[in-house]
């Protein structure tokens, strides 16, 4: 199956290099890449530009807007999401992609591992996608059947199912893109998140918002709020 791994970017020069090689850099057969510029006002797009990658502009700002920009140009029967900040290992594909061979799953997730961030850090959010992978099982039982726990910046889904399920919810800006798309693609099956799945990202955010707030944010999405088309465009939009 081809992928498309798709990577929205706003202001992220110091990024975009890093993980387009990572990107290229993967040992799975069939795969393209498709970076969105959403509208940075830096070298982000310039940069991109100088790799054998595709990049297209995004103006309306937001994950979810990037990567259904990225969605629309994509030609792979996967969606493959990463995130500008991340580092996927040569074999992330290639790991992750063979979920599918089994037709009722519809999307691949899995943790981060947090490349920079200290040891107390680092275990207390890996206890977190602990935590997730539990309500991914627990969520998906048939008799509660509420949607299912997906990392943003670490998810393969079939690109017919989004199509299906009317692609990405451009209304929304940041928080609560996983669990919209989640509630969205799962009543056409099943998705897996794997622990041995991971990817390697910094855990800027979570340093510079605070951990507890964050953890809130994500919860909160998941359970109850249904988006945030709302949130002013002062939140910060670096991926």
């Amino acid at each position: 199956m081809k992928v498309s791994i798709i990577i929205p970017a706003y202001n992220e020069e110091e990024r975009i290099a890093s993980v387009i090689q990572a990107a290229l850099g993967q040992d799975y057969g069939d795969f393209e890449i498709i970076v969105v510029d959403n509208a940075s006002t830096d070298k982000t797009g310039d940069i991109a530009r100088t790799f054998p990658v595709t990049v297209v502009f995004e103006s309306k700002k937001g994950t979810s807007a990037a990567r259904e920009c990225g969605r629309i140009h994509a030609t792979g029967e996967i969606i493959a999401n990463v995130d500008a900040d991340c580092i996927p290992h040569k074999s992330w594909l290639s790991k992750g992609v063979p979920y599918f061979n089994n037709p009722r799953i519809v999307a691949v997730s899995g943790p981060y591992n947090y490349y920079d961030a200290g040891f107390f850090l680092r275990t207390f959010l890996w206890f977190g996608f602990f935590l997730r992978w539990l309500v991914n099982q627990i969520v998906q039982l048939s008799w509660i059947n509420y949607g299912g726990a997906l990392v943003g910046g670490n998810t393969l889904i079939r690109s017919d199912i989004l199509q299906k399920a009317g692609g990405y919810d451009t209304d929304i800006v940041f928080y609560g893109d996983e669990a919209s798309i989640a509630k969205r693609i799962l009543p056409y099956g099943k998705a897996v998140f794997a622990m041995p799945f991971y990817m390697e990202t910094s855990a800027r955010r979570f340093k510079r918002e605070g951990v507890l707030r964050l953890s809130y944010q994500y919860l909160s999405t998941m359970f109850g709020q249904k988006k945030n088309s709302k949130t002013p465009l002062s939140v910060d939009l670096s991926n």
